[in-house]
């Protein structure tokens, strides 16, 4: 009895230590930003949001202590960053950054797998394919026998390189990305399956480039065509001997030949994965003159005399060309200062308007010692951007002010008029309705709302009650003519007229190396 106990006792921690041994390694790393080279605006190292180590884990909901994923494999995270959208990275950034995820790589070699958590607009100085760069350099250290799978925003843009050195790829199907989360755990999915059945990389990558280059706000999963579109890429996915396939979109903001629309498709049965890039890859081609704005979209002017003359509030106006969102500097003044020189806005007892936002330090330095109700005057914006309207001398009566913002760092709102204007010490989006609560600003309550942004994100999605997206300047322009490429591929859709019918064929990637 006692030798029958003994020997399970063994069995037992024979199973476990095997099971522990069996655990595949993976790393994490990945840098993330969207830049615009049409901005005049710079990101710096210190712009970007470093996590480092198990820091890294609070980003993934599904790789949290004791969840079944951090359970299946033995994870070692090393950096990854990200930062709001903004202008082209410097170079000395990128590489500091760089260096930081090598170094940390090589500490822990070797893996079995590595997730590779970007976002694919990425702009560096002097470099046309920073993913694809970083992801060579990657390879040059953890080697070719690990298997990295890339996960990615639909807004990116998948080169060659990076399609090649990849195992697995997939994006983003919704815009506004509201699967970001489940995206990347399905990236992390595929990967931990391909390590634990032993099938290892797919055998083969289908990457076809879509001579399409359009904004968010223009394929929006919300609407047709894109809402059809999208739902075409989960059953594509799950053909057999298909393991994965995605559409990107690409990014309309930056003048490198890799931005256009991609669709890759990786699996292990050749005609399966072609004929399911083909399908995707022709029915983007297809809906191309379909694609319109996501709400209804007017000039400065008719965005103001709509929302003047709506009978309900909040009416929310979208200043879309300085979006900081999709790279623009944030600090253009233009719309603010066309807003401040309308009579409507002069009286106090004029339509309620809260203006979000414009960074303004000076303005900031001489208010934050004010008390609430105190007269307060300053010069803000157009520090970085000031192509379409200089700084402009703000002066009105703080309503509130509040410290300690991750981004904004500090926050005030001066009255002016009837307009609330938000000025920051940096450039923030403002999103969520707490944002503006937290400014004792009440949105629902307010006549006008206008946002630095495109298309809305949810929460003000589902507090509009009238929206129209307002054409105005700034580094992510909607109207893309006046952008001024000189370096993307062309035809492009929809820039250019096509004398013949693109090559859609599936293109196979060699695998990596």
């Amino acid at each position: 009895m006692k030798k029958t106990i003994l020997s399970c006792v063994s069995l037992i921690l024979l199973y476990s230590c095997s099971t522990n041994e069996v655990k595949p390694r993976i790393a994490i790393a990945g840098l993330a930003i969207e830049s615009s080279t049409f901005s005049p605006a710079f990101t710096n190292e210190e712009d970007f949001k470093a996590r480092v180590g198990e820091d890294i884990f609070s980003f993934y909901p599904f790789l949290q202590k004791d969840s079944i994923n951090r359970n299946r494999a033995q994870w070692i995270p090393t950096l990854r960053a990200h930062a709001l959208p903004g202008g082209i990275v410097t170079k000395e950034a990128y590489e500091s950054l760089v260096q930081k995820t090598l170094s940390m790589l090589e500490e822990n070699l070797p893996y079995d797998g590595l997730f590779f958590d970007i976002h694919g607009a990425m702009s560096v100085v002097g470099l046309d394919d920073p993913e694809g760069d970083f992801i060579k350099k990657i390879r040059d250290v953890i080697g070719y026998e690990t298997l990295i799978s890339t996960s990615m925003d639909l807004h990116g843009n998948v080169s060659y390189n990076l399609a090649k050195e990849t195992d697995l790829i997939t994006c983003f199907r919704m815009a506004p990305h509201e699967d970001a989360i489940a995206s990347k755990k399905r990236a992390v999915n595929n990967l931990l399956e391909r390590l634990e059945n032993g099938k290892g990389k797919p055998l083969y990558k289908a990457r076809i480039e879509v001579p399409i280059l359009l904004p968010g706000e223009k394929t929006s999963t919300r609407i047709e065509p894109g809402k059809s579109l999208y739902a075409k890429v989960d059953p594509a996915s799950k053909v057999e001997g298909v393991v994965d396939a995605a559409i990107w979109v690409g990014y309309a903001w930056a003048d490198e030949p890799r931005n256009h629309g991609v669709v890759v498709v990786t699996g292990d049965d050749k005609e399966a994965v072609n004929k399911s890039a083909e399908y995707l890859a022709s029915s983007f081609w297809e809906a191309r003159d379909l694609f319109e704005f996501v709400a209804p979209v007017g000039s400065l002017d008719e965005s103001l005399e709509r929302a003047i003359n709506s009978d309900t509030r909040p009416y929310i106006i979208s200043d879309m060309g300085d979006n900081p969102t999709a790279g623009g500097a944030g600090d253009v003044t233009w719309t603010l200062n066309e807003l401040l020189q309308r009579d409507e806005f002069k009286n106090p007892d004029g339509p309620s308007v809260i203006y979000a936002s414009i960074p303004g330090p000076k303005l900031i330095e001489n208010a934050v010692n004010l008390e609430i109700g105190s007269y307060v005057e300053g010069f803000v914006g157009a520090a970085v951007d000031d192509r379409y309207a200089g700084p402009i001398h703000l002066k009105g009566v703080i309503q509130s002010i509040k410290t300690g913002d991750q981004y904004a760092e500090t926050e005030i709102v001066v009255k002016t008029g009837s307009i609330s204007v938000i000025v920051t010490k940096k450039r923030k989006p403002y999103h969520h309705e707490k944002d503006f609560t937290e400014l004792d600003l009440n949105p629902r309550e307010t006549d006008i709302v206008i946002v630095k942004i495109g298309y809305l994100v949810p929460e003000l999605y589902d507090m509009n009650k009238g929206w129209i997206m307002a054409l105005t300047p700034g580094g992510v322009d909607q109207d893309l003519n006046r952008l001024g490429y000189k370096r993307i591929k062309r035809p492009m859709f929809p820039l250019d007229e096509f004398s013949e019918e693109p090559d859609l064929s599936a293109q196979l990637v060699p695998l990596s190396k």
